[in-house]
């Protein structure tokens, strides 16, 4: 125990670490857990997904697996269902399903973060150490990085952070030129060649999006590069940046440092302005420390984006156990402030994703990780079902407003789809005009979640098929215009085209049902619809789900298969 305290006490004299001052105590029974109130009263908080029991919840923070256990850090406000306040909440998973909560890892208490402890990210030291950067809001409102490491490595828990005396290590001054307002979210850091650490933050010149790249050979000293990492004109404050390698074969995940012939990168920004999340995929040369995304690769709003629909600052860790590389994101609200202030809470996180390079190298894929399948129970099916135009078949047996539905259809008579019109780019847009009741001809078909017995609510995802000028177009929608009799909801409906070759691949689909949560997977992943939803009629035993077809050609369900979903230990 000795030689372990002496230890430590030389990586805290290396990073320059101070404990937390005793503003702990402002913070440390705030954030009290408590039981919410009956599903009766809050048919909206979710059986699955990831929330605490009350207040504002933001940005995955640092996530990281340590000794064994995940650790999911997050931005919370301990005194509110709004924003403000932030502080790092934290909790630990050993499956990423069911959540231990502990006490806020850090919080404001020193002049770099004394009005607010914002987004940041873990980075697993060579030595096997965690350690935090994040952006602390200091006593003139700037936005600077900063640094926190774990007072106790042996505890599996990490339930005490320390934070460095060097703090802020990284911020806008007269001569680097970068805007105090718009300088935030440091991304995991990585290795170079040359054994320096390098990490990007998120900013903006005018319009001009940002990756600002710093370097260090410690850890501690930090030093802006001479050109960012990548920019791109025209797209507004990047939030919360990402950038990591991808194989280019197979669904294993890699470390964040690895570059070379194997693997593409990916930059992923959150835009500001849009609330959406897009990415490009490149090469890196880690020589000159320039991204450059492929040729072809469409950068800001009408880029590739994770999620189409409610899914924003989301960030990726390296599961090193699992060879997998894991998704996180922050699924925002459709409900109005005074409504969240009513029921006492904001937010949600999504069902952790695993995510790879497709086939073709020209997209990822998403897919919820598999543990989540370890809460599915009381098993439906159906196989060789004819859906006739016009038809809407229930699926009974489940619990429709906690439910996992895998679907998978076969289509015929190609020739008979409507033609793609040229104008037809913005899928969103045609989501909207060509909603789930307005009749076609090979779909929409698809499934009708949270839907009330007559149907005068439902939230609709499905599929459409159009004929284009060389391929068969497939659309894939959430079509929320009807998912609930409170029209001061966001209910916006949400769309995009799915790369899939109809004619020698099922078209299938997943959808991950809860209380107000609906995230669907279309291509088994390549489009991705999140969607936040609050039913009036549809809630609690209310709730039905149903498969449907409103277009006038028959379409075969070649296998559903429906579990209810028990109830995760979270709080």
């Amino acid at each position: 125990m000795a030689n372990s305290n002496l230890g430590l006490f030389f990586v805290f004299a290396l990073l320059g670490i101070v404990e937390l001052e005793a503003s702990h105590h402002v913070y440390k029974h705030l954030q009290t857990f408590q039981s919410s109130s009956s599903s009766v009263n809050q048919p909206y908080r979710t059986g699955y997904h990831f929330q605490p029991p009350k207040n504002w919840i933001n940005d995955p923070n640092g996530v990281m697996i340590y000794k064994g256990l995940y650790h999911f850090f997050y931005q919370y406000n301990p005194k509110g269902a709004v924003w403000g306040n932030i502080v790092w909440a934290h909790s630990t998973s050993e499956d990423l399903v069911n959540w231990t909560p502990h006490e806020p890892a850090i919080y404001p208490s020193q002049p770099s973060d004394i009005n607010g402890c914002w987004s940041g990210s873990a980075t697993i030291l060579s030595s096997g150490k965690p350690a935090m950067l994040y952006t602390g809001i200091d006593s003139q409102n700037r936005q600077v990085q900063n640094l926190a490491i774990p007072k106790n490595l042996s505890d599996p828990y990490l339930t005490e952070w320390v934070k460095s005396a060097k703090n802020p290590l990284m911020q806008p001054t007269a001569q680097n030129h970068i805007n105090a307002s718009s300088f935030r979210d440091p991304t995991t850091a990585w290795l170079g060649p040359n054994k320096e650490w390098r990490v990007i933050i998120g900013s903006k010149v005018n319009r001009q999006g940002l990756a600002i790249l710093y370097k260090s050979k410690n850890f501690v000293n930090w030093y802006q590069s001479k050109t960012p990492l990548h920019s791109a004109d025209n797209t507004g404050m990047w939030e919360c940046p990402d950038f990591f390698p991808v194989l280019l074969h197979g669904q294993n995940g890699v470390d964040t440092s690895l570059n070379g012939p194997n693997v593409k990168h990916v930059l992923k920004v959150s835009f500001d302005d849009t609330k959406h999340d897009c990415y490009t995929i490149g090469s890196y040369d880690n020589v000159e420390d320039i991204y450059t995304p492929d040729e072809g690769s469409v950068e800001g709003d009408s880029g590739l984006r994770y999620d189409y629909g409610k899914y924003y600052a989301s960030k990726t860790f390296f599961d090193n156990v699992q060879n997998r590389r894991i998704l996180t994101s922050w699924i925002n609200e459709s409900s109005s402030a005074a409504d969240d202030i009513k029921k006492g809470w904001s937010g949600v996180h999504a069902i952790p994703r695993k995510i790879w390079l497709d086939e073709f190298g020209k997209q990822l894929v998403q897919w919820p990780v598999v543990e989540i399948e370890k809460l599915r129970a009381n098993h439906v099916s159906l196989a060789n079902k004819l859906l006739e135009g016009g038809s809407v078949i229930e699926v009974p047996g489940v619990t429709a407003t906690q439910a996992d539905v895998e679907v998978s259809f076969e289509i015929k008579d190609f020739e008979k789809a409507e033609v793609l019109e040229p104008s037809w780019t913005n899928p969103q847009l045609l989501c909207t005009r060509m909603g789930a009741s307005v009749i076609g001809s090979l779909g929409p078909f698809g499934l009708l979640v949270l839907a009330s017995e007559g149907l005068k609510e439902r939230t609709a995802v499905f599929f459409r098929i159009f004929k284009g000028h060389t391929k068969y177009v497939v659309l894939m929608c959430s079509d929320q215009s009807r998912s609930s009799q409170k029209k001061d909801n966001d209910m916006t409906t949400y769309g995009a085209f799915l790369d899939v070759d109809i004619r020698h691949h099922k078209l299938s689909l997943r959808s991950l049902i809860d209380h107000s949560i609906v995230e669907s997977f279309g291509g088994g992943g390549k489009v991705c619809i999140t969607s936040r939803v609050y039913p009036t009629l549809a809630i609690n035993e209310a709730a039905h789900l149903y498969a449907f077809n409103n277009g006038n050609q028959s379409i075969k369900i070649l296998e559903l298969n429906a579990w209810s979903m028990k109830t995760a230990k979270i709080n």
